[in-house]
């Protein structure tokens, strides 16, 4: 049996994490505890994660909302529900959308492991990452791209070393996926590969998530804490965002890069850390930098390689294949019917500009894989998603608009249809609030006019 490197247990009572906890790591296995659905899918962001034990009723996120949620991180994840008598419905009904077991409470623990053990030996390891090839030591991506296939022979090249990398591109271009290639195909392969978002981790606690600290260096320090940097010894650390981080964080990043030791908060005595570093940003960091945001010796530190990835706009090529593999995955990861994706949608797809790229293009077909009647997506079925028509404009008029100004009308259309709440022209849009804010500062756009 090849048995999970960590296993995720999710619950709101922490007497039921304590039993867990206690039951898993006696029977061998690495335990990540997380008290509700929230802080399990912020785990799952920063951790590797092989299987999901969670609660079906939990307060603020139930464990149906939950599940979906972590199948959107990861497709394959194999998740087993702990449900109370009363909520055996939903449990049964979490099963049907693609969880593997169920569990009534109060459980016998032995039972709980011995399950575990026997879904885990019947479960093939799924990749997690869009688009991995069929083997660990290759990386490659469907593409007719020149530009994507100049940017994946780079990464083949650059992964054998060492060196630090910076990713810049467009968020939802696929940054992470590159990140991910390029440790899988290094000699690190074995080891960690440690994901820190810097855009959603408050500057207050990244200092600590990223060195750790000891325990009683600060208010709620109750345990040592080992830091997501030594986490990635001898494997890779993914720094996300990175232009959205303090220019205290700066300096104390700039100091670790410069001998690759680390001291905990609270503690005195440095240690070393051999990790690659590879970074990734939406942002300008040349311009940051002329304007005081960003230290230029830490983006030399950080960027010894910079790869350029495109916007899905740039390379409209690659969207039939794309689409193609998405609902072909997901249809197979849900076993649902086949769905088929006519020409006339495809052509459709091909016009739209995807402001958020291959993320949106990803989540606006699987919503629409899921609302098509008799296996056929239509354009319709797009729209019903939240895409908004493209209107067909006077073709002289149409050759003066520029990407640019059409990315921008899709974000106002979105703005308009969710009534100025951003967050849900973000959701229409399949992008994150972060880059909404971005690109309604870019162009411009006055959110209280609309």
């Amino acid at each position: 049996m090849n048995s999970p490197q960590n296993i995720l247990i999710v619950d709101d009572d922490p007497n039921v994490l304590e039993v867990l906890n206690a039951r898993l790591t006696s029977a061998g296995f690495n335990v990540i505890r997380a008290d509700g659905g929230k802080k399990a899918l912020a785990c799952m962001q920063r951790r590797s994660v092989d299987f999901i034990i969670s609660d079906m009723k939990m307060p603020h996120m139930g464990g149906m909302d939950f599940f979906t949620e972590a199948r959107q991180i990861n497709p394959g994840i194999p998740v087993l529900f702990l449900t109370a008598y009363g909520t055996i419905p939903e449990a049964v009904r979490a099963v049907k959308a693609g969880a593997v077991d169920y569990l009534v409470k109060p459980f016998d623990g032995r039972e709980l492991v011995k399950k575990l053990k026997e879904i885990m030996s019947k479960t093939a390891p799924v990749s997690v990452d869009e688009g991995r090839s069929v083997t660990d030591d290759s990386f490659s991506m469907a593409t007719k791209s020149p530009v994507m296939r100049d940017l994946y022979d780079l990464v083949e090249k650059v992964a054998a070393s060492s060196v630090n990398i910076l990713i810049l591109g467009e968020s939802g271009v696929g940054k992470e996926y590159i990140a991910r290639g390029i440790h899988r195909i290094s000699p690190r392969r074995d080891f960690p590969f440690v994901v820190v978002d810097c855009g959603s981790t408050p500057a207050g606690l990244l200092e600590s998530e990223l060195f750790g600290h000891v325990k009683g260096s600060f208010t709620h320090a109750i345990r040592d804490k080992k830091g997501l940097i030594k986490e990635a010894d001898t494997g890779t650390l993914f720094l996300d965002e990175i232009g959205n981080i303090s220019s205290e964080m700066q300096t104390r990043l700039l100091r670790f890069l410069e001998d690759y030791k680390i001291r905990r908060i609270g503690e005195i005595s440095k240690t070393t850390v051999d990790c690659r570093i590879i970074s990734a940003t939406n942002t300008n960091l040349l311009k940051d930098i002329e304007e005081g945001r960003f230290r230029e010796d830490l983006y030399y530190r950080l960027r010894v390689v910079t790869l350029n990835v495109p916007p899905l706009r740039e390379r409209p090529e690659d969207i039939p294949v794309l689409a193609r593999f998405f609902v072909t995955r997901f249809v197979e990861k849900n076993r649902m019917r086949s769905v088929k994706i006519p020409p006339e949608t495809i052509a459709w797809l091909c016009e739209y500009p995807w402001p958020g790229n291959i993320r949106e293009l990803k989540n606006a077909l699987e919503a629409a894989a899921v609302l098509c009647q008799d296996g056929v997506l239509t354009r319709k079925d797009l729209h019903l998603t939240g895409l908004p028509e493209i209107r067909k404009a006077d073709p002289v008029i149409a050759d003066t608009l520029s990407l640019e100004e059409t990315e921008r009308n899709t974000i106002i259309r979105a703005l308009k249809e969710a009534r100025g709440v951003q967050k849900q022209a973000a959701d229409l849009l399949g992008i994150s609030r972060r880059a909404i804010h971005y690109k309604i500062k870019k162009y411009g756009i006055d959110v209280a006019g609309i």
